[in-house]
């Protein structure tokens, strides 16, 4: 497999966003290594989209969506879940793409550990169940997915057919079908609710 490079992040969140369903992301920590094939994002563009971070939230690690893409935004929602996003746009903008589901490839017996459960659909169907299942943290803020020997992606199956939908748990610009999923895979959230990507007017501007 190829790893992704810094060209494949400095573009359009959506496109990237689109384009990194069916990669592969692999975090090699002490424990032991763990991957799995995305299957759900959602994306979050700039200061326009009054859902992003970058609209609205001043504190914490919020500058590096306008800083190089390919970095690891982290962040914790409620104070509670971890959240693991990449810094995805291009030049001069901002932007992110949270990683909403993966299906597990690698180290299935670490994630049973960590997760808790045996069913394999929940070990990283949600973003918080997924960062504990790989064992993401806020120390991870800032790694370079590009050159990280921790922390990479790797290019894989593309999905056959890819549903577009709102975002989840939001509560501005909620028009925006910016969610992206594998119509096949029986790994993404219980959010399934979803239009055929070809029917969908992304709203571009």
């Amino acid at each position: 497999m190829s790893r992704l490079d810094r060209p494949f992040f400095e573009r359009e969140t959506i496109e990237v966003a689109i384009d990194l369903l069916g990669t592969t992301l692999i975090h090699d920590s002490p424990e032991g290594l763990t991957s799995g094939r995305i299957v759900e994002v959602e994306a979050y563009r700039d200061a326009t989209d009054l859902a992003s971070h970058a609209a609205w939230r001043k504190k914490g690690g919020v500058e590096s969506m306008s800083g190089p893409a390919g970095l690891v935004y982290v962040y914790r929602s409620y104070g509670i879940h971890t959240m693991f996003n990449i810094v995805a746009k291009s030049e001069g903008m901002a932007g992110a793409v949270l990683i909403r589901a993966l299906e597990p490839i690698a180290g299935l017996p670490l994630m049973r550990q960590r997760r808790g459960v045996e069913d394999e659909r929940r070990f990283s169907n949600g973003p918080g169940n997924l960062c504990q299942a790989l064992g993401f943290s806020l120390e991870d803020h800032g790694a370079d997915v590009v050159e990280s020997g921790r922390i990479r992606l790797e290019r894989g199956q593309k999905p056959v057919q890819i549903l577009a939908g709102k975002r989840i748990g939001i509560s501005r610009s909620v028009e925006h079908p910016w969610r992206f999923f594998d119509a096949e895979s029986r790994f993404v959230s219980s959010h399934r609710h979803g239009r055929p990507l070809d029917e969908i007017v992304l709203g571009l501007t």
